[in-house]
């Protein structure tokens, strides 16, 4: 699939066939083209905790269910899923590869990084897996865990307290399409949200142009 094509239909997927398992090259493919994503320093400061089936996934959504409620149609859909990929960032990675000589921050403090960059790197490492789920012809969704539930999730999985849970990819087969309410909100257009030159400045502005609108 062409990579035009793939960006167009890449969606949230929130209801996934529980009959349908994910085929063990298409999984290996997914976590290889994750751990092709970009990172600073090349500090590839990610984890990735694979869960397949029910017997692991289960666990997930036992530590984050809160059991005074009933599921409702997003976990019901989701939770059919028969992969999850917990993504997880290694904040101390960045702060030994930047001690190294080549980069001389050996102060390791973390005020050098205004922009938490592990987070970052692993979210770029999602966003691979997900693209790579389309052009696979499977479904994905990420999504986030509830902080109060964090503690939960470390001790069903092992997660070591110097990893930060940043997310979960879900993998599987779409088993009914549905529509988040949040799309009504629309698209923001691309005058809205691309700025030439300076914030604020429009489309064809380049170099020697003004900004400013005419009045």
């Amino acid at each position: 699939m062409e990579l035009s094509q793939v960006v167009r239909r890449r969606r949230m997927v929130r209801r996934f066939d529980p009959d349908r398992p994910v085929p063990g090259d298409v999984l290996e493919r997914i976590l290889y083209a994750a751990q092709r994503a970009p990172s600073a320093g090349f500090s590839q400061g990610w984890d990735f905790v694979v869960l397949e089936g029910p017997s692991q996934t289960e666990a997930f959504w036992a530590a984050t269910r809160d059991g005074e409620r009933e599921p409702d149609a997003w976990l019901r859909g989701v939770s059919a899923a028969p992969v999850l990929v917990l993504c997880l960032s290694d904040p101390t990675a960045y702060l030994d590869r930047y001690a190294e000589p080549d980069k001389g921050w050996t102060d390791r403090d973390p005020a050098r990084w205004p922009v938490p960059y592990w987070d970052v790197d692993t979210g770029m490492a999602a966003m691979l897996m997900l693209l790579t789920a389309v052009d696979e012809g499977l479904g994905a969704l990420f999504f986030g865990v509830p902080p109060d539930r964090h503690p939960q999730v470390r001790r069903a999985h092992g997660i070591p307290q110097d990893r930060r849970l940043v997310g979960v990819v879900a993998l599987g087969h779409e088993r009914e399409r549905t529509t988040s309410p949040s799309l009504r909100r629309g698209r923001r257009s691309e005058q809205e949200v691309v700025h030439r030159g300076r914030f604020g400045g429009g489309r064809g502005t380049g170099p020697g142009e003004s900004a400013t609108e005419p009045v």
